[in-house]
């Protein structure tokens, strides 16, 4: 039982980690990070391109470009805008979002490591108590 008690709090202390810090590098980010991450994947794939356009009815990046090829139902009446502005604000509030989550979940598990830190020498009570351990 001991053993098994010991393992479940590094565990926990380990995941503990790296949640805190996932979260806090989601709070961390500022706009000009978050939008070189958004530049970087808009120009590595081309099916999240796609989809992307289609479904916020934009093209480009950051310009309209009526020469390219958009998938976007506003593009047949050029009066397209480009999809950084609307990437960017859905990214700022999901990462606020998910840092927070991220944060709360984060000291709930610590508050699990320290029960089992508290609690981990204590003996079943359904136990053979003349039993030695």
């Amino acid at each position: 039982m001991l053993n098994y008690c010991f393992q479940y709090m590094i565990i926990l202390l380990l995941v503990f980690i790296v949640q805190l810090s996932v979260s806090c590098a989601c709070l961390a980010l500022n706009k000009e990070q978050q939008s070189q991450l958004l530049e970087v994947g808009w120009n590595n794939t081309n099916s999240a391109r796609t989809d992307i356009e289609r479904n916020l009815n934009c093209c480009g990046f950051r310009v309209f470009d009526p020469n390219e090829v958009c998938s976007s139902d506003c593009f047949r009446s050029h009066q397209c805008q480009p999809c950084a502005p609307i990437i960017e604000e859905y990214s700022g509030m999901v990462l606020r979002f998910v840092g927070g989550i991220g944060l709360f979940f984060s000291f709930t598990e610590i508050l699990g490591v320290w029960l089992t830190y508290r609690y981990r020498n204590q003996k079943d009570p359904r136990a053979n108590p003349s039993a030695f351990l």
